[in-house]
């Protein structure tokens, strides 16, 4: 027992720098976001209700979060205007996601333990959006949503976080424009290719 609580403290303090700032971007955009976009969120909840009924507002689903600990992932049943992620604010605000991070895995899932990904996956929150979210309808055969949250685990910090949230917004404005999505990203195509990979390929 002193070994894992040992284990825990070295892995705390190793992480709590980077962490301490990403956790301070959540919690003063997630509050700004959260207030902003309170009474959208409200108005969609109370036309499902009318429309489904009180109990056919709200989805919740089992998810895994830092360091293993299960959650419960609370969404509007829609995703007009993206209503759906924007419900989650809370839970950014509250600790449970962050704004960026790797997809939230149901426990169980077996992404969760392929080699590698159990430590890593523990050691950061999973993300209302992420890089795998903005990335993988850029359809480069590199763009693996597997790769591209181990990827942001590796690299992961303010700036890319910022870079992350800013392609997510492009991406939410296009479609609710109705234009056409780029194929190309906007982020780097370089920064996490697989191996072998050219720019002809």
């Amino acid at each position: 027992m002193a070994g894992l609580t040992d284990r825990a403290g070295h892995l705390a303090d190793r992480l709590a720098p980077r962490a301490s700032a990403e956790r301070v971007l959540d919690l003063t955009l997630g509050t700004a976001l959260l207030i902003a976009t309170a009474p959208a969120v409200a108005l969609g909840a109370l036309a499902l209700a009318v429309r489904r009924g009180p109990g056919n507002v709200w989805e919740r689903t089992p998810r895994t979060g830092l360091g293993g600990r299960v959650f419960t992932l609370r969404s509007l049943r829609t995703r007009r205007l993206r209503l759906d992620l924007l419900s989650r604010l809370p839970q950014v605000v509250r600790g449970d996601l962050s704004l960026v991070g790797p997809a939230p895995l149901a426990p169980g899932d077996p992404r969760a333990a392929w080699p590698g990904a159990r430590q890593w996956r523990q050691e950061l929150r999973p993300g209302l959006t992420g890089l795998a979210q903005v990335r993988t309808r850029s359809g480069m055969p590199w763009d693996d949503p597997a790769l591209l949250d181990q990827h942001y685990a590796e690299h992961h910090g303010v700036v890319l976080d910022l870079a992350i949230l800013t392609e997510a917004v492009r991406n939410s404005l296009r479609t609710t424009t109705g234009r056409a999505r780029s194929t190309k990203a906007h982020l780097s195509d370089t920064d996490h290719r697989l191996p072998g990979y050219s720019r002809v390929d």
